[in-house]
């Protein structure tokens, strides 16, 4: 199978590598990624895998496959296109919305299923397949990557847990403004290393103000790196506010706080004023209410954590193409076609 891994954002790439790394075992399949360089202007797999930054040569690799982490792909490359979303943020307005792009959406869990099937039945010109979302089979091989790299920093520190700080970086929606005081006195109060692992699209004012937080204080420490789910599998609390991160960390059975997230249905502790924060840095760890929603969180948002994820995507992929054969095209209304063509460009057809 030809098979194009479309990342049009940075967070893309973290995404689609457990597509990749399954479908490399068998020999049938034919590997290109499709690499947006005015978001991505460093490729940090460019050694490794085979990309390009051209439509063009995505076009003329004639995919029959499209995995697409993201909201829009280009309605005249051939190829079945399947969105595998960035995340669990059902909350978020743009999560539901249909765009008309996608031949199947691959679901993470029960709850998002049953959503998108109603909407299948209503436009009528897409599948839904429950797959779970790659990402976990990435985290179920490294669960215990880390383990070493853990107790190190906590021994270094003289600490007993890590608590992991990942903001959003939209403006109308972060922490970074509000938190600052308050997680200085949380680490002065507890027996705790704070990590700082930002967004990359974060306003450089804020990262420069918090970089130099963690040169000032020693239990502060700044992480680099794109991939957040390292620091997340590390850490034993994660604080941030409306941001997928949060159910990614609650996937793992661990407790998040939240600053005013704007989530209607809460299943973690949220707090609404920066004093809050040190009494629900203890709620969070040992209410029996918040461990019971996380419970409900893994069971209906991913329980997929079987390392299988990837191989029943491609496997569905493999079905609809029997079904229905590889789509040419995607028919689209002129605005969509529009949309399309502003972002990406136009090709010339074989």
């Amino acid at each position: 199978m030809r098979i194009v891994l479309f990342c049009e954002n940075k967070y893309a790439i973290d995404i689609l590598y457990p597509i990749y790394q399954e479908a490399l075992k068998s020999e049938d399949n034919q590997l290109l990624w499709y690499i947006h360089l005015p978001k991505i202007p460093v490729f940090p797999l460019q050694k490794e895998v085979t990309y390009t930054h051209s439509i063009q040569e995505v076009y003329d690799f004639s995919p029959e496959a499209i995995f697409v982490p993201g909201n829009i792909v280009p309605y005249y490359l051939p190829g079945v296109k399947v969105q595998v979303f960035h995340g669990y943020a059902a909350e978020k307005k743009d999560h539901w919305v249909i765009r008309r792009y996608f031949d199947t959406y691959f679901t993470q869990g029960p709850f998002f299923t049953k959503k998108f099937k109603e909407l299948a039945v209503k436009y009528g010109d897409f599948e839904v397949v429950e797959t779970g979302w790659p990402k976990q089979d990435w985290i179920k091989t490294h669960w215990h990557d880390f383990d070493q790299e853990r107790e190190k920093l906590l021994r270094e520190h003289g600490k007993k847990q890590i608590v992991l700080y990942a903001p959003t970086f939209s403006p109308s929606l972060t922490s970074l403004p509000a938190l600052k005081e308050a997680l200085l006195h949380l680490v002065k109060m507890r027996d705790i290393v704070l990590l700082l692992k930002f967004h990359p699209l974060t306003r450089k004012e804020w990262i420069d103000e918090y970089k130099q937080l963690a040169e000032q204080e020693e239990h502060i420490v700044w992480v680099d790196g794109f991939n957040v789910t390292k620091y997340q599998l590390m850490s034993d609390v994660m604080i941030s506010d409306t941001s997928s991160t949060v159910y990614e960390f609650l996937l793992l059975g661990r407790p998040v706080i939240t600053y005013r997230t704007i989530a209607k249905d809460i299943y973690w502790t949220d707090i609404t004023d920066v004093t809050q924060l040190m009494e629900a840095f203890e709620r969070a760890q040992y209410n029996e209410e918040d461990i019971a929603k996380r419970r409900w969180i893994v069971d209906n948002y991913d329980p997929y954590l079987d390392g299988k994820v990837c191989r029943r995507m491609l496997d569905a992929v493999a079905d609809y193409i029997h079904r229905h054969g590889v789509p040419e095209k995607r028919k689209l209304n002129l605005w969509r076609k529009y949309t399309s063509i502003k972002k990406f460009g136009r090709i010339k057809k074989r």
